[in-house]
């Protein structure tokens, strides 16, 4: 195959493969969220209170976006790993030109859209005016960088496809060094607010594309595409938003239940809205253990089904669930003893009433993190078979809990009520998910006994 970083996952243990595929997958999530939380960090530290308010309460509106590209290109990148693990690279590289002309449509639409749209989404979320011109400075920027945000996510995908998880770590870590070093240049030397974040990070994005496409260029001569590649086939473009669209949606549809979260966490006041922004910036930290293990149970699910080996598919769920669920007994305990010294990164320890508000925050959530962790392993398995709807929704029943919690509650109990919203939502879509995987189980080995 030309290249010692592709692996080919239908061969060889489940479990060492999952392994070896999920730890740079995980270290690069972490370091994609580096960005907001660098930004956090410094803006906290350096510009103030209402700053961490300001660019922390937009990691709900970030995820929105960065989640819709994000799901796009991985719903892309399904069919490229399964004509991958079939061995067809003409197929291959024709869905992956397909996915670039996709990525570049998405990418053009969304920062037309958005940039017109900035305010009228800040003032559904409640800001208040204090800090409503940082907020929107802050997106307007963001929202304009969309397309470097788009190019490196659909190239890393096309890597993670074809079982090259280290890559796109590699870039990561480069352009969150940088993205940490800009930071300080634009706000502590410069004396820039806010804005100087944002540029910081769609600069870094900027680079970490870059570097990603050059190293494509250099070293997989598999993904080399050619005219012929490019000519289109309104099936092929079908075939993709058929899976794009749905895991797009479904990040965002997350996203959304994050937003309307955080309109309510807004109604608190200021000192709420920092300490829910670090309890849940921390959170998303620990978490990225589940979203990369979701995201290499796609790749492997997607290259054995490819491959038609849906014994190994079984096989790798069960070995991944077990591995969730002893990240989560870790995870369980440590939020509950120690979310409160961890929350001292994002603020100083003498504001008591922010750090409070944090640990009310992990004390409400620890107990359902296994439930967390068991939807990236359904969602992304179904998603790798090429099921995408019914993932999409369950992110509608998790989106009606989210509502439903914040209808009842925000503004008619304190803070911790609108916390259990989380919780309520991560039980709604296992409902839904868990017995769809077993029932579609089921399917596959009736037609094997059929075929025997």
């Amino acid at each position: 195959m030309g290249n010692s970083t592709m692996h080919d996952m239908t061969v060889g243990s489940p479990a060492k493969l999952i392994i070896r595929f999920m730890i740079p997958m995980c270290l690069g999530n972490i370091f994609q969220q580096f960005y907001n939380i660098a930004d956090s960090i410094v803006a906290g530290q350096f510009i103030g209170v209402n700053a961490l308010a300001a660019i922390g309460s937009t990691g709900s509106l970030m995820f929105f976006v960065t989640g819709w590209l994000n799901g796009l290109s991985s719903g892309f990148a399904i069919l490229v790993s399964q004509w991958f693990g079939a061995k067809q690279y003409d197929r291959m590289r024709h869905y992956v030109a397909m996915s670039v002309y996709l990525s570049v449509i998405f990418a053009v639409l969304m920062t037309a859209g958005l940039l017109a749209a900035n305010e009228s989404i800040l003032h559904f979320m409640n800001y208040s005016e204090s800090i409503m011109p940082d907020v929107k400075q802050y997106m307007g920027i963001i929202y304009s960088g969309l397309i470097v945000t788009a190019a490196y996510n659909t190239l890393a995908a096309f890597l993670r496809a074809l079982g090259d998880s280290r890559s796109p770590l590699y870039f990561l870590v480069i352009s969150a060094a940088i993205n940490v070093a800009l930071d300080i240049v634009f706000i502590v030397v410069f004396g820039m607010g806010v804005e100087g974040c944002a540029y910081a990070t769609v600069i870094a994005q900027g680079i970490s594309a870059v570097l990603c496409f050059a190293y494509i260029v250099k070293r997989y001569p598999i993904l080399h595409l050619t005219r012929e590649d490019f000519r289109i086939e309104a099936g092929s473009l079908g075939r993709l938003l058929a899976l794009g669209l749905p895991m797009g949606l479904q990040f965002s549809i997350t996203a959304i239940g994050t937003v309307i979260v955080q309109g309510a966490v807004n109604i608190y006041g200021e000192v709420y809205m920092a300490g829910f922004s670090a309890a849940g910036k921390l959170q998303n930290m620990v978490a990225t253990v589940f979203t990369a293990f979701g995201a290499t149970i796609a790749t492997y699910v997607g290259q054995n089904r490819g491959a038609g080996r849906i014994d190994r598919v079984k096989q790798g769920v069960r070995c991944t669930q077990l591995m969730v669920l002893c990240w989560s007994v870790v995870i369980m305990t440590v939020m509950y003893f120690f979310g409160k010294y961890m929350t001292w990164l994002f603020i100083s320890p003498s504001e008591t009433e922010v750090v409070n508000a944090s640990v009310t925050y992990f004390h409400t959530v620890f107990w359902c993190y296994p439930f967390l962790g068991s939807i990236f392993i359904y969602r992304n398995t179904l998603q790798g078979l090429g099921y995408g709807l019914v993932p999409m929704l369950g992110g509608l029943f998790e989106l009606a809990a989210r509502s439903a919690i914040v209808m009842l509650v925000a503004g008619h109990t304190s803070f911790a009520g609108v916390c259990l919203a989380d919780p309520a939502a991560w039980l709604s879509v296992l409902i839904l998910l868990v017995p769809y995987y077993l029932y579609r189980m089921h399917k596959f080995s009736r037609k094997a006994e059929v075929r025997s």
